[in-house]
Formats: structure tokens, C-alpha cells, sequence
């Protein structure tokens, strides 16, 4: 007689992986500086060289973020996210159950979530690319070894690059012409001026438009996103994602004393080559216009691809050998741990806070706050993230957002006040 299959269940807090939670704790931070700190800015007045501050205090903080947190967080999110899908998958076949209905109705309410997010938000999400590229990893989990992962990963982090160095191949092509030469940089000159104009005009909009202007704003916006996201966005995100699963086909997370030299190695490499690509991106950011093909924004998506990612991961390697060899470290960061596991609802809760802080509905600070006194603006709302996460989580088991992904997840209200 066949035994009845284990009905799924979420994954206990006993069961869960204290380090991961720390990590996601830290990424919050990170993501706080580099959505939070720039004032606002809409999308196209980062892709252009629109002058919102003229101080040296707020270059300075600009130029810092882009050097130390720009692409450095959300492709650690991602990493993070990719560890996560192996863990439940991994404890969906130890149950006997099957993942794959599951997983998918987890993605589709992560998909809503991201767009409800996106469009009545802000238009910086990134959940709608997890619940997305979620779906391509269920293709890599089983038949892949590590080291395919691993070479997958990397094939993926150059895809930006090349399409980077393939625009400005086919433009110098065409410079070759003296007749078509004209026409490219007079085309180029165009398509500038209208990044800026847009981007001028989407400042006006959230810093002084109405409710019905701001959300039409934040939907070209989100479309614009969207529509560049496939292209440069997503590859990184996949690229993490598998770099995730890598880890945990390695068995790194189940047992992080025996991979105490790994995790040396990633975070000397990551830190050796993140600190030396970020620096060659962040000084093209002074020089170049990321909306057009130039050499500097070629060289500067190398820095930005590669070296972003490998300082994401040097920075969660040694956060992961502070916690693990100094238990007096590892109770300071409890508090990173509690916002971990309400990384969701602390993600969102950040985008509100902001938002209420930059759009015309609350204080219309969009282009007006510089990323000097913005930096203080994100530690500030991460520190709420830090509080308002610890006292939640001594009542409930899980954040409110986590709750309501997991119900919505497993059919059926999940408990929520804590034993």
C-alpha cells in the first residue's frame, strides 16, 4: 500500500538558514541606498547628464554610490533569490511532493505582487523579473551540474556587454561614411535631448503632478523599464539566479565550515575584481551618457557587469565569515536576520516610505532632495526596516507580505501569530 503524499508546507522558521536572512537583511540596505538616495530621479534622468544637484557634497554621494552599491545589490537579491528556489525544492522532494504546481502558483503571485508594485509605485521593481526568470529555473535545477551553472552564469553576465560593444561596433560602421556620419550624430544628438526632456519632464510630474499624472508617469516609466529590461536587466538576474543554485548544488550553505576556504576565495576575488570594475564604472559615469553607445559606456558596462556582481558576492562572503566565525558579531546582526525574513514586506514598505517622500502627494522631494542628505534618508527608513522587524517578529511568524505570499501560495491561510 502506498503511503499518502506529504501535503506542502511552507518551510518552518527552525528549518530556515540564519545566514540567508542576515544576507537578505544586508541587501536591504544596499537597495535602500541605491533606490532611495538618488532623490528620486526618474529612469531617464540617470540615463542622461540632466543636472538635478550642484553641490560637491551630493556628486561626491552620487559618485560613491555608484562606485560601492550600484549593481552590486540587486544582483546579490537575485543570488539570494536563486538560493531560496534550491532550498524549497530541495525540502519539496525530501517531502515527496510535487514542486512544480506549487513553485508556479508562487511565481504568479510574486508576478501580481511585482506589478501591483510596479505600476501603482514605484517603477523600479524588480519582483516582476524574479517571478519571470523564476520560471527558467526549474530548467537548470535537475540535469545540471555546478560547474554547467557556473558557465551558464557567465555566458549570461556578458550578454550586456557584447550588445553594448555590438551598438557602438554598428555605429563606428556607420561613421565610416562621411554622408551617413552626419546623420548618425545628429540622431544621436536627438535621441538625447528627448532622454532629457523626458526625464526633466518626470521630474515635474512627481514632484508637483497630480495623482492621475503621476501614476500615467510611473506607467511609461514601468513600460520603459520593461522594454530594456530583457536586454540589460535580465541577464544579470538570471546570471545570480544560477549562481544561487550553484551554490547550493555545492553544498556551500549546508555546511559552511567545511567551505570556509571557498568562501575566502569569493570574498578576496569578489572584493579584487568588484572594487577594480565599480571604480572603472564609476569614473565612466563622470564621462559618459549611459543612453548613448560610447567607448567609456562600453568599457563602463565591463565595470558595471562584471565587477557589480563580483562586489556583491565579496560583500556577502564576508559578512558570511564575520557571522560564522564571531558569535559576538552574529548576535549584533540579529537584527539584520529579523528584516531578512521580512525582506519582502520590508522591500515594498521601503518603496512606500519613498515614494511618500518624493511624489507630490506627500513632500514632492523628487529632484530637490540631493543623494548626500538622500544617503541619510535610506539609513534612516532602513533603520525603521530594523525595528519595525524585530518587534513584528516577536508577535508573528511571519511579515505581513510573507503571510499573504504564502497563503495565497498554499491555498489556505497560513498561522501567523508566533507559538
Amino acid at each position: 500500500m502506498e503511503e499518502a503524499p506529504v501535503r506542502a508546507q511552507p518551510v518552518s522558521i527552525a528549518e530556515r538558514i540564519d545566514v540567508l536572512d542576515v544576507l537578505r537583511g544586508f541587501a536591504l540596505l544596499g537597495i535602500a541606498i541605491v533606490n532611495i538616495a538618488p532623490g528620486g530621479a526618474p529612469i531617464y534622468a540617470m540615463a542622461t547628464d540632466i543636472e538635478l544637484w550642484t553641490s560637491p557634497a551630493d556628486h561626491l554621494a552620487s559618485w560613491l554610490i555608484s562606485f560601492l552599491a550600484e549593481g552590486k545589490f540587486y544582483p546579490l537579491f537575485s543570488f539570494l533569490f536563486g538560493v531560496g528556489f534550491a532550498i524549497q525544492l530541495t525540502r519539496s522532494e525530501a517531502w515527496g511532493t510535487r514542486f512544480g504546481g506549487l513553485y508556479a502558483r508562487r511565481l504568479a503571485v510574486l508576478l501580481i505582487i511585482g506589478l501591483v508594485h510596479a505600476f501603482l509605485i514605484w517603477y523600479g521593481d524588480i519582483l516582476v523579473l524574479y517571478s519571470v526568470l523564476g520560471f527558467v529555473l526549474l530548467v537548470f535545477f535537475r540535469g545540471r551540474s555546478p560547474r554547467a551553472l557556473l558557465v551558464w552564469a557567465g555566458v549570461l553576465l556578458l550578454i550586456p556587454i557584447a550588445i553594448y560593444a555590438l551598438l557602438l561596433g554598428f555605429l563606428e560602421l556607420g561613421r565610416g561614411v562621411p554622408e551617413a556620419a552626419v546623420e548618425i550624430d545628429q540622431s544621436l544628438a536627438e535621441s538625447e535631448a528627448q532622454y532629457r526632456a523626458l526625464g526633466e519632464q518626470a521630474v515635474q510630474v512627481y514632484s508637483s503632478g497630480s495623482w492621475t499624472q503621476i501614476t500615467a508617469q510611473r506607467a511609461q516609466d514601468v513600460l520603459y523599464f520593461y522594454s530594456i529590461a530583457p536586454f540589460f536587466y535580465a541577464p544579470n538576474v538570471l546570471a545570480m539566479l544560477l549562481i544561487g543554485l550553484y551554490t547550493w548544488k555545492r553544498g556551500v550553505f549546508q555546511d559552511l565550515t567545511g567551505h570556509m576556504p571557498f568562501i575566502g576565495a569569493v570574498f578576496r576575488w569578489g572584493l579584487a575584481i568588484g572594487l577594480l570594475g565599480s571604480l572603472g564604472y564609476a569614473l565612466t559615469t563622470l564621462v559618459a551618457s549611459r543612453a548613448i553607445p560610447t567607448l567609456p559606456t562600453v568599457l563602463g558596462s565591463i565595470g558595471y557587469g562584471i565587477g557589480g556582481p563580483a562586489l556583491g558576492l565579496g560583500y556577502a562572503a564576508g559578512l558570511v565569515l564575520l557571522v560564522s566565525r564571531s558569535p559576538s558579531w552574529r548576535e549584533r546582526l540579529a537584527h539584520l536576520a529579523a528584516a531578512g525574513r521580512m525582506a519582502l514586506t520590508n522591500y515594498l514598505l521601503q518603496s512606500v516610505i519613498a515614494t511618500t517622500v518624493f511624489y507630490s502627494f506627500g513632500f514632492g522631494l523628487t529632484g530637490r532632495l540631493g543623494p548626500a542628505l538622500g544617503i541619510i534618508l535610506a539609513l534612516a527608513i532602513y533603520s525603521a526596516n530594523l525595528a519595525f522587524s524585530t518587534w513584528w517578529l516577536r508577535r508573528f511568524r511571519f511579515g505581513p507580505v510573507e503571510w499573504l505570499w504564502r497563503s495565497l501560495t498554499y491555498g489556505h491561510p497560513q498561522p501567523m501569530r508566533s507559538a
